[in-house]
């Protein structure tokens, strides 16, 4: 079912990413796109909590709603639907024209359909597996993972292409205001860094299925070092124990900022970062989205987040569990990182510091 031509008078768009902020990251390219498609658009973004930490970063959105979704693995149970019944009547005050529902191929885009459908959004648009019926005016099928594998960011392109929004610009973009700018400046300043001889590591993540050991990060670090690179390790709150154990490890001069940069502040310190190391989490798209190359320790969870249209060198072992999709590794083993040796990470970060460093195209909307 199709409702495309409609698309062109939705000056009222609501666009639906309820994951965390790497997703909210990988969809810039498409939010871009929906928002150049119609003049004077306004787009508003219904996303989660953690994926609103990103929203002083999203130069394609107007405003964003908050709204962690029962249907989604990271939202605490709640005893009753209030907070939903809530959600859709501030939809419908809202008034918005159309919807379109970001998903990854395994989530369903129907609890959010229905969501939109209450609330009456005339225009409803989602990649879908399952028969949508009235649910969706505008259902793309589904096509992942039977019949390709695609990038995240691809799939959001293509999603908003079907109703219309073709991107003149597919890199991803973050605006980072110049406050945290001049602070990042700042803070690396104090710390001795200029402007090259230096890189970023973020060795934290999320999932522990994602994570590089500690112990070889460390070997890693110890290995930059000498090789005569500074190292400023970065990391959220709950990572300064990580940070502080793998700096201690290392027995190097580094320097860390864990704990204290929010999200801005860290988008402007891997803007400065001549390169970036780390895993695969929401930093390495922090990084691709302002243009920063980046080593990614990638482990072999999916296929669909790496580094997008920025120079890189992704890193794994080959494991026959590749592709798992789990927070946790299933078998325990984490063969797919541990098995990547510090040297060979040391050589991946000369190599591309190396390639890059004659000059790095800036990110178009960093």
């Amino acid at each position: 079912m199709t409702a495309a031509r409609g698309w062109g008078a939705a000056s009222n768009l609501l666009c639906v990413r309820l994951d965390t902020i790497g997703d909210v990251l990988m969809t810039t390219p498409a939010l871009r796109a929906l928002r150049e498609a119609v003049p004077r658009r306004r787009v508003t973004l219904l996303t989660s909590s953690a994926g609103a930490a990103a929203a002083p970063l999203l130069d394609s959105v107007d405003d964003t709603i908050v709204y962690d979704a029962p249907w989604l693995k990271a939202s605490p149970a709640r005893p009753d639907p209030g907070a939903d019944l809530a959600m859709v009547e501030l939809l419908r005050a809202r008034r918005f024209d159309a919807s379109v529902i970001f998903t990854v191929y395994s989530q369903s885009p129907l609890p959010a359909a229905l969501i939109c459908h209450l609330a009456g959004v005339r225009l409803r648009a989602a990649h879908c597996r399952e028969k949508a019926y009235g649910l969706l005016t505008d259902r793309v099928p589904e096509p992942e993972p039977e019949q390709l594998i695609r990038h995240e960011v691809r799939r959001q392109l293509d999603l908003a292409a079907a109703v219309g929004a073709t991107a003149r610009d597919e890199r991803m973009s973050v605006a980072i205001p110049p406050g945290a700018r001049a602070q990042a400046a700042r803070l690396l300043a104090r710390a001795g860094v200029g402007e090259r001889g230096w890189i970023a590591v973020h060795p934290g993540a999320t999932a522990p299925s994602r994570r590089y050991p500690p112990e070889a990060y460390a070997a890693a670090v110890r290995g930059l070092v000498e090789r005569g690179l500074g190292v400023v390790l970065t990391g959220t709150p709950d990572e300064v124990p990580l940070v502080e154990g793998i700096r201690a490890e290392a027995g190097s001069t580094t320097v860390s900022l864990a704990g204290l940069l929010d999200l801005p502040l860290l988008a402007a310190v891997m803007a400065r970062a001549p390169l970036l190391l780390t895993n695969n989490t929401g930093p390495a798209h922090i990084a691709a989205a302002v243009g920063t190359p980046v080593v990614d320790l990638y482990a072999l969870t999916n296929p669909q987040h790496t580094p997008w249209m920025v120079p890189a060198r992704v890193l794994s072992h080959d494991v026959e569990c590749r592709w798992c999709y789990s927070s946790v590794c299933p078998l325990g083993h984490h063969d797919c990182l541990r098995l990547v040796s510090p040297t060979r990470v040391v050589e991946a970060v000369l190599d591309l510091l190396r390639e890059t460093s004659a000059s790095v195209a800036p990110a178009a909307h960093g």
